[in-house]
């Protein structure tokens, strides 16, 4: 995979087990025929897709504490 890289990729979220969480998250929804957030993608495979929406800012995470979670 050359684009986005992984060092670009890591500015945006601050771990690579938390990246690929997002990720993976990201792609199993596309491929359930999820709305793409951006219009033009250079990748063909939802991963790469995912990867790329995570680049331009379009997805995001945030970290939750167990008592958040517990609300929930």
């Amino acid at each position: 995979m050359l684009y986005p890289s992984i060092d670009s990729l890591l500015t945006k979220i601050d771990s690579k087990y938390s990246l690929v969480s997002v990720a993976a998250k990201r792609a199993r929804r596309l491929q359930q025929d999820a709305q793409p957030y951006l219009t033009k993608y250079v990748s063909h495979k939802s991963v790469g897709k995912a990867l790329e929406e995570i680049h331009a800012d379009q997805l995001t995470f945030r970290m939750v504490d167990q008592e958040e979670a517990a609300t929930n």
